[in-house]
């Protein structure tokens, strides 16, 4: 399948809806099939051994009066694969993409990349279906030719250290489509990404990767870019986050996590506020993945929250405020992340704001570039959410505070295709950011 526009986009999405039947049930901890608490720890895991599990952190920081606390945490050592073919049709470059269910999506379906598999998934140990296309990923044939392979992170303040490989790859072969994967022109693509909880996020942290294509219609670059920090400034300044930023974890028992009690009614895992987050159960049934029916532990956070970049023209080059983010999973300590990533609705009363929260909540209708709501992972995540902004913030003084920095939007796709530089919601951000006109520069 081969679609040409929006129209032909949604009218297929719908069919594939439409094809197939699931069902999400929310289901207490202690009654999901193959998942036990242990004794000892408290910890929820599967009783195999594999897939992942529900765990307790210590965290705090050793900089004076730095932030510590602790909180149940997902563990999934297992490195999976996210990965998009690229092929051109009539001189477009096109995506396959898949319609893919995960039992924490908001509305059951999202647009996926054409492999989002776990170790597991793709290793069969589930003795599930083949997952279709991996090879191209994993032993590529001659027609197949890497653009980006990269180690990535994923939430730092929902995971330990969990990192996915993602890879694209652009094939000149035959490819047979199956009916729930369909090509993409990359121009539909960049519409689709303004749609509310459409593209899933391990399809935006793919796309932050793609390859610049002067062909697919944008603004040619300029020939000469100006950034107000050079790479050696940005790595001087990056380093000397790390070096302030310096955590102490320590994975603990989860019945040791303080302020987070077992809802043995409900069956679920609560912070005694009833902020943050919740670790609830559901059994799964869904006929078009390769296992049809499973349970399994999700954590579902408590309201919606907010990810935002303030841009700024500065020497007639759009720049992007980015800050230096240390998160209590994050696998290098410090990520690149946005001016703003956190859900206001969690602030401990009489806690200071944000920077710059303010600034992204306020902003008038004509400083917007870029407003969606998108779904976070809904493989491990129950109906999650975050509002993506892009905004215009030329009255934005140009010093900053020290965790933060200007980057223009081509230092920070740069930075985006090495691991661990750059976190997961950044990246979103980044994959819309390049779907604006000039990457956004002045309008």
């Amino acid at each position: 399948m081969r679609i040409t526009d929006t129209a032909g986009f949604h009218a297929w999405f719908a069919e594939r809806g439409a094809a197939h039947r699931y069902r999400i049930t929310r289901t207490p901890l202690h009654d999901l099939e193959g998942w036990y608490t242990d004794p000892a720890s408290g910890d929820v895991r599967h009783r195999s051994g594999r897939f992942f599990s529900i765990e307790g952190l210590r965290y705090g920081r050793q900089e004076p009066d730095g932030p510590a606390w602790t909180q149940p945490i997902i563990r999934q050592p297992e490195t999976g694969v996210l990965g998009v073919l690229i092929k051109w049709f009539d001189g477009v470059p096109h995506l396959l993409m898949q319609a893919k269910m995960e039992p924490g999506n908001i509305n059951t379906l999202q647009l996926s990349p054409t492999v989002q598999a776990t170790f597991s998934n793709y290793t069969r140990v589930h003795r599930g279906s083949p997952v279709r296309y991996i090879d191209h990923f994993l032993t590529p044939g001659a027609g197949d030719r890497f653009h980006y392979d990269a180690l990535q992170s994923e939430q730092g303040s929902w995971f330990l250290g969990k990192r996915n490989r993602n890879i694209v790859v652009e094939t000149t072969g035959e490819i047979p489509v199956h009916e729930d994967f369909c090509w993409v022109p990359r121009p539909v693509m960049a519409e689709l990404l303004r749609v509310d909880n459409l593209v899933n996020m391990d399809s935006r942290t793919v796309l932050a990767g793609l390859p610049d294509d002067p062909g697919e219609g944008s603004v040619p670059r300029r020939a000469v870019e100006k950034p107000l920090h050079d790479t050696a400034a940005l790595l001087h300044w990056f380093t000397g986050a790390k070096v302030r930023h310096r955590p102490e974890r320590t994975t603990i028992p989860l019945s040791r996590v303080g302020g987070w009690r077992r809802d043995d009614d409900r069956g679920e895992i609560v912070h005694e506020t009833g902020r943050y987050f919740r670790i609830i159960g559901v059994d799964v049934e869904a006929d078009s993945r390769e296992v049809t029916s499973w349970s399994q532990p999700m954590l579902a956070p408590v309201g919606r929250g907010v990810v935002a970049f303030v841009s700024k023209e500065i020497h007639g080059e759009r720049h992007l405020l980015v800050q230096a983010r240390a998160e209590a999973g994050t696998f290098d300590a410090v990520e690149l992340g946005p001016t703003v990533q956190c859900n206001p609705g969690n602030l401990p009363d009489g806690a200071p704001r944000p920077p710059y929260l303010d600034t992204v909540l306020t902003a008038r209708p004509e400083q917007v570039l870029f407003d969606t709501v998108h779904s976070e992972e809904g493989g491990r995540f129950y109906h999650a959410e975050n509002r993506y902004l892009v905004l215009d913030g030329d009255d934005v003084p140009v010093d900053v505070p020290e965790d933060y920095t200007w980057m223009t939007v081509r230092q920070l796709t740069r930075a985006g295709r090495i691991g661990n530089l750059v976190d997961v919601e950044a990246r979103t951000l980044l994959a819309c950011v390049r779907t604006l006109p000039d990457h956004g520069a002045s309008r």
